[in-house]
C-alpha cells in the first residue's frame, strides 16, 4: 500500500483539501515507518521539506480515535514562537479529527492551563522549561495528565544535543515515563544532523537500534549565492554595505542575519534611513531576544502578512523555523561560526515550490572574508558539524536533584540514586561523583536529610533557588534592565553596557534618550530621540570546529579564484595570502610569526584544541593566550616554540597537569557550576574544554615553522 493509503480517512480527506498531488521524499519515507513500526524516529531533511507533516500525518492517524479522551502527544519546541507557529499548522491537520491542541508556556493564561489539566486530551505543545514547571508545581496531576501519552515529538531536535538545555530536556522526558502507561515513542525533526550514533543514544540509550534515522540529503532546490567584501576601518559597519543591501532587496522580502544584537540595531536604523530618503515608510524590522516579546510578535505578523517588500534584521532568533512568510533572499553580514548555522539560515529562503534559495554574504574585515569563504565552501561540500554532546552534566544534575526532591516531597537516598542510575541522560555519570554531589548539596544546605525518616528534601538554600523565577531554565541569563517608554515595554539592556541619564541609544530599531534609571527595580525610562548608538550585549564569538579553521588555512595557501565573490574580495584575499605565498607556506604547515620577542602562533584549528595548546604552552613556561576566535595564540619565547611544540607532542599528558595553568576566567562556566563545587567543576572543564588526544594528533599532523614578520 502507498503512504497515502495507510493514513486515516480524516488525514486523507485533509490532504485532498490541501490539493497535494504528491508527498515530498521525506514524507514518503517517514509515514510507513511511524505507522508500521514501534520505533523511535529521527526525521532529517532540508528546511521546507515537509518534516512537520511527515511526522504528524501518521501520528495523528494512529492516535485520533483515543485523542478525543486522553492526551496522546507531547509536542516539544525550543521556542514559544515556534509553538505558536506550529499550533495553527497542526490545528489545520486536525480539522476533521476533533483533536484538541493545547499550548503551555509562560505566555499562556492560567485559565487555559487549568482547563487543560481538568481535561487533558489530544496534543500538548510545550517548552522544556514548562515541563519542569509541571514537575515542580503540578506533581499531583502528572499521572492523570500523562498516563496515556504515546508520542513525544521534538521540533528542531538538533538544538538540544550539545548543551545543558538538551540534557535538561532528556532528563525531564526520562522522568516523565514514570507517569506513562507505556514508554512514549520519540519523533525528532531537524534540518541539520550529523553523528547519528550520538543522536540514537540521546533518544534511546537502552536500545539505540530501535531508533530509525530517516534522512533525505541535500535539496533539489537551486542554491544561488554571492559574497561581497566591503571592508570597514572602524567598529561600525560601512555605509556602502547598507547601500548595497538596500539596492539588492528593494523589491524583495528578506532576512538579514547579524552575529550580535547591537549590529541588528545598527543595521535596522541605517537601512530605514536609506528607505526614508526614498520616501518609503518603515521597511526594516529588528528581531532579537532583547526586544520585547510583543514587539517581536508584531514583526513576525507584519512579515508573514505583508504583500509588500519588507525585511527583518535578526540574530539567531530567526534561525529556527518561525514562520514569517516566503523569504526570497537571505543575507548574512560577516561569517557565522558554524556551517550548520549558515545552513539553517539559508534554508529560510526558497520555500515556495520551484523557488531557488538565494544567499548574499557580506564580509567587513579580513578574517571574516576568509572565514565566510571557508564556511561557504563547506556548505558546497555538504559538510556540517557533527553533534558532540554535553559531557559530565553535573550542573544540570544539581538542578534536577532539587527538582526530583521537590517532586517527591522527600525521597530516600537509595531511591534517589536509583532514579539517577536509570535516567536516560545521567546513567553514565560515575556513581561516586553523583554521591559526592548529593553530599556536597547536603553540606551546603541545597538538600536536607529529614531526621527520623532519613528522606532527602529541598534544603533552605535549595528553596532559595527553587523559588526563583529562573529555576525552570538551566541556561545562563545575564542581568538586564527593562527599557520602558511610559508603560510600554521596549526591550532589555545588558547591565554590562554602561549607561547614564542623557545617553542616546538604539533599541527595537528606534532611537531613544534615557530620561531616568531606576536601579532598585532594574528599569530604564526613555523618550524618543533623533540619534543613538548601538547597545552592547555580553557574549563573545562562538566556538569553531577544526574543519572550518583548516579550510581557512587551505584557502590562504591556495591560489584559487572564487567565482562567487566581488573584485574587492579577490583583491583583499590575494593581499592576505601574499605572505603565505612568498614564504611558500602550505596547508600542511602552521606558522609562528615572530616580531622581536613576541610572536603570533596561527594554529588554524578548532577552539578546543587551541585552548588546550595554550595551557600546554604555559606548562612549558611560554606566556600564551588566545588572541581571537580563529586560533591565533599570542606567545612569548617565539623562537623556542617549535622545540616546545615537539616536546608537547612527545609528552604523555594527563589533563590534571594542565589545571594550574588555567586562569579562573578560562574555567568552564554554566548556570550552576559555582554551586556544584570545585571538584566537579574541574571534571566538567576537563570533559568539555580539554582534548589532549586531538591536540597531540594535531601536532603530529602539521609541520610548524617560525617566520620573521616582514619576510
Amino acid at each position: 500500500m502507498s503512504s497515502f493509503e495507510i493514513l486515516s480517512a480524516n488525514m486523507k480527506k485533509k490532504i485532498w483539501d490541501m490539493k497535494w498531488d504528491r508527498f515530498t521524499p521525506i514524507q514518503e519515507k517517514t509515514i510507513p515507518i511511524i505507522i508500521h513500526t514501534k520505533k523511535d524516529v529521527i526525521i532529517s531533511s532540508g528546511t521546507a521539506s515537509g518534516k512537520t507533516e511527515a511526522a504528524m500525518l501518521p501520528v495523528l492517524s494512529l492516535i485520533e480515535k483515543e485523542a478525543r479522551n486522553a492526551l496522546k502527544v507531547i509536542y516539544i519546541s525550543p521556542l514559544k514562537a515556534l509553538i505558536n507557529n506550529q499550533f495553527e499548522r497542526i490545528d489545520k491537520l486536525c480539522e476533521y479529527s476533533d483533536i484538541a491542541i493545547h499550548r503551555w508556556h509562560g505566555d499562556v493564561s492560567q485559565s487555559k492551563k487549568e482547563k487543560f489539566l481538568k481535561n487533558p486530551t489530544g496534543i500538548l505543545q510545550i517548552t522544556p522549561e514548562s515541563i519542569e514547571s509541571l514537575f515542580v508545581n503540578r506533581t499531583n496531576q502528572l499521572k492523570a495528565s500523562f498516563k496515556e501519552v504515546e508520542f513525544i515529538v521534538i521540533d528542531e531536535i538538533h538544538s538540544f544535543f550539545d548543551n545543558a538545555r538538551g540534557v535538561h530536556l532528556r532528563s525531564l522526558l526520562s522522568r516523565l515515563t514514570n507517569y506513562t502507561t507505556v514508554p512514549p515513542r520519540i519523533v525528532g525533526l531537524s534540518a541539520t544532523i550529523e553523528n547519528f550514533d550520538l543522536v540514537k543514544n540521546w533518544v534511546n540509550y537502552a536500545n539505540p537500534g530501535n531508533v530509525d534515522i530517516v534522512e533525505v540529503k541535500g535539496s533539489d532546490k537551486e542554491l544561488m549565492f554571492h559574497l561581497m567584501h566591503i571592508p570597514s576601518d572602524t567598529s561600525l559597519l560601512p555605509l556602502e554595505l547598507f547601500e548595497d543591501i538596500r539596492e539588492l532587496i528593494r523589491h524583495q522580502k528578506s532576512i538579514i542575519f547579524c552575529n550580535n544584537r547591537g549590529q541588528v540595531e545598527e543595521t535596522t536604523v541605517a537601512l530605514n534611513r536609506l528607505a526614508a530618503r526614498e520616501g518609503m515608510g518603515e521597511t526594516y524590522y529588528p528581531h532579537h531576544s532583547s526586544i520585547d516579546k510583543k514587539e517581536r510578535e508584531y514583526v513576525e505578523k507584519v512579515m508573514s502578512e505583508s504583500t509588500h517588500p519588507k525585511s527583518v534584521v535578526a540574530t539567531s532568533s530567526l534561525e529556527l523555523g518561525i514562520d514569517i512568510g516566503n523569504i526570497e533572499v537571505v543575507i548574512q553580514i560577516d561569517s557565522t561560526y558554524s556551517v550548520s548555522s549558515l545552513k539553517q539560515r539559508l534554508g529560510r529562503s526558497g520555500r515556495k515550490r520551484d523557488a531557488a534559495q538565494m544567499l548574499q554574504l557580506y564580509s567587513t574585515d579580513d578574517d571574516s572574508l576568509v572565514q565566510s569563504l571557508a564556511v561557504m565552501e563547506l556548505i558546497i561540500e555538504k559538510w556540517v558539524e557533527p553533534s558532540k554532546g554535553y559531557l559530565y552534566p553535573f550542573d544540570v544534575l544539581f538542578q534536577q536533584l532539587i527538582s526530583i526532591s521537590q517532586e517527591h516531597n522527600g525521597i530516600p537516598l537509595e531511591e534517589l540514586m536509583g532514579k539517577i542510575k536509570r535516567n536516560d541522560i545521567f546513567h553514565e555519570l560515575p556513581l561516586d561523583d553523583v554521591e559526592h554531589l548529593i553530599q556536597h548539596m547536603i553540606d551546603k544546605e541545597f538538600l536536607e536529610i529529614v531526621r527520623g525518616s532519613q528522606e532527602i528534601i529541598v534544603g533552605l538554600e535549595g528553596e532559595r533557588i527553587l523559588r526563583s523565577k529562573d529555576f525552570y531554565a538551566v541556561f545562563l541569563s545575564t542581568e538586564e534592565y527593562e527599557v520602558m517608554e511610559g508603560i510600554k515595554k521596549i526591550g532589555r539592556l545588558d547591565k554590562a553596557f554602561i549607561i547614564n541619564i542623557g545617553d542616546h541609544i538604539i533599541l527595537g530599531g528606534r532611537l531613544w534618550s534615557i530620561k531616568d534609571i531606576d536601579y532598585d527595580r532594574n528599569k530604564v525610562y526613555v523618550t524618543k530621540a533623533a540619534s543613538g548608538k548601538k547597545p552592547a550585549y555580553t557574549g563573545g564569538p562562538g566556538s569553531i570546529h577544526k574543519k572550518i579553521a583548516e579550510k581557512m588555512m587551505e584557502i590562504l595557501c591556495s591560489e584559487k579564484v572564487f567565482t562567487y565573490v566581488n573584485a574587492s574580495a579577490m583583491i583583499a584575499l590575494n593581499e592576505i595570502s601574499k605572505k603565505y605565498w612568498m614564504n611558500k607556506v602550505t596547508s600542511e604547515q602552521r606558522v609562528i610569526w615572530i616580531d622581536k620577542d613576541e610572536g603570533i602562533f596561527e594554529s588554524y584549528t578548532g577552539t578546543t584544541i587551541t585552548k588546550t595548546l595554550v595551557w600546554m604552552l604555559r606548562y612549558f613556561g611560554v606566556g600564551a593566550k588566545v588572541k581571537d576566535g580563529i586560533g591565533r595564540i599570542a606567545i612569548t619565547k617565539p623562537n623556542a616554540t617549535t622545540d616546545i611544540l615537539h616536546q608537547i607532542k612527545n609528552k604523555q599528558w594527563t589533563a590534571e597537569e594542565l589545571l594550574p595553568y588555567i586562569e579562573e576566567h578560562e574555567l568552564f562556566q554554566s548556570k550552576y557550576t559555582e554551586q556544584i563545587g570545585p571538584h566537579l567543576q574541574v571534571k566538567m572543564h576537563i570533559a568539555n574544554e580539554i582534548n589532549i588526544e586531538e591536540t597531540v594528533e594535531y601536532l603530529k599532523q602539521y609541520q610548524f615553522r617560525t617566520i620573521l614578520v616582514g619576510n
